[in-house]
């Protein structure tokens, strides 16, 4: 009895969850497509508004291409320094047991929900001239760091790295450890393993960290202006000289964004496989 009452309810569930997928529930498709909306026109309306005939002229200035070139610079730069130290820190939080490890996970993810320009503040009363760290800089080796492009590379590094740890702490966690622990048993040094099974292993979360790490730092606006200053040729990247042309030259503001939308796009077309196309 209970074999043919399942007999009867199977088609008939199957049909009710056909016609369940089936119907489109407006109650969420109408606020979806308005958030889609809120998102798209914003960067339709950059494109719309685009002053394409003189695109190229325009990035051809010097100011751009000089604003350009500090922004790749300075980015590449903060990006090879959160690597050297955000890899072993990732490393620290997903592989050893120590007391207060939850307090410094906190504490590294911090810059992810740290206003900017306050981190740029923070930046500026430790490495400042007054600062407690850059006092003892100027006076024993004469190192001034705000206002130069020294200062540039540390506040993007500042705000960046968390994206770099988080990623490869997570590749980390999901690695399988049985390969570290068989080539521990063959004689190998804890170097060694690091370098040789389990970098490799975690190579694609590296270089998805790697990848959003620089692109934060390349759209980095609050900390630099607070603590490097928007000096042209020395700090004023990317983001400032947008902030700075659309006081006095809108369509020049419209062109930098361009480039900088146009980063964001390549940036997504590199993550695809890890982030977008995700089931």
């Amino acid at each position: 009895m209970s074999s043919s009452a399942t007999r009867r309810t199977g088609p008939a569930g199957r049909r009710t969850g056909s016609a369940v997928a089936g119907r489109l529930p407006w109650i969420l498709v109408v606020p979806a497509v308005a958030g889609l909306a809120f998102l798209v026109l914003p960067l339709a309306g950059l494109l719309v508004r685009a002053p394409w005939p003189t695109l190229l002229e325009r990035l051809a200035e010097p100011q751009v291409l000089e604003a350009l070139r500090l922004s790749l610079v300075s980015a590449t730069v903060a990006t090879a320094f959160c690597l050297l130290f955000g890899v072993p820190l990732a490393w620290l939080l997903a592989r050893v047991e120590f007391p207060g490890r939850r307090l410094v996970r906190a504490l590294v993810t911090v810059p992810l929900v740290l206003p900017p320009v306050v981190g740029g503040v923070a930046l500026l009363l430790v490495l400042g001239r007054r600062g407690l760290v850059g006092q003892w800089l100027e006076a024993g080796f004469g190192i001034t760091l705000p206002f130069t492009t020294a200062a540039v590379i540390i506040a993007e590094a500042f705000v960046a790295m968390p994206f770099l740890v988080i990623s490869v702490e997570g590749a980390l966690r999901g690695a399988d450890r049985r390969f570290e622990e068989a080539a521990a048993t063959l004689g190998a040094s804890r170097w060694t393993v690091f370098r040789r099974v389990t970098l490799p292993m975690v190579m694609p979360g590296v270089v998805a960290g790697a990848v959003l790490c620089w692109a934060r730092a390349l759209g980095e606006f609050g900390a630099t202006i607070t603590f490097a200053g928007n000096f042209p040729g020395t700090t004023r990247t990317m983001p400032l000289a947008v902030y700075l042309a659309l006081e006095t030259e809108p369509e020049a503001a419209i062109v930098l964004s361009l480039v900088l939308l146009a980063v964001s796009v390549i940036i997504l077309a590199c993550l695809r496989d890890r982030w977008v196309n995700t089931p």
